[in-house]
């Protein structure tokens, strides 16, 4: 799955990869997301954190006849309200991916691995 545009000089090819790391790169910016998860949780329930690098492992995008949907998997930080974390982190990445890609982003599923206690 792949997003096109053509323009005038040429023809636009962004990979899923693509989408997905800049999602991950939106998402962990936001307040009180302490990082990306893997979309398998570990054994015995715990959430893997994900460095820079493997963004593209807690993210699924999918083209549906709505648009993009994307889902995130996150670890919050202790002592956030977790809705309002979800509910900021859906708005800023459905502008900034609507905005880069000039695609309608039909929904961002945002799923909760883990609480993370800062040190």
């Amino acid at each position: 799955m792949t997003v096109e545009k053509k323009t005038n000089y040429g023809n636009i090819t962004v990979t899923e990869e693509a989408v997905a790391s800049l999602a991950g790169g939106v998402i962990t910016e936001c307040y009180g997301v302490v990082g990306m998860a893997s979309k398998k949780v570990l054994r015995d329930g715990f959430a893997e954190l994900l460095k820079k690098e493997n963004y593209t492992r807690g993210v699924v995008v999918r083209r549906t006849e709505r648009g993009l949907e994307i889902d995130l998997y996150i670890i919050v930080s202790f002592g956030v309200k977790i809705s309002e974390v979800v509910s900021e982190a859906q708005k800023k990445v459905k502008y900034i991916l609507e905005r880069s890609l000039s695609e309608e982003i039909a929904s961002v599923n945002v799923f909760v691995q883990g609480v993370q206690v800062a040190e």
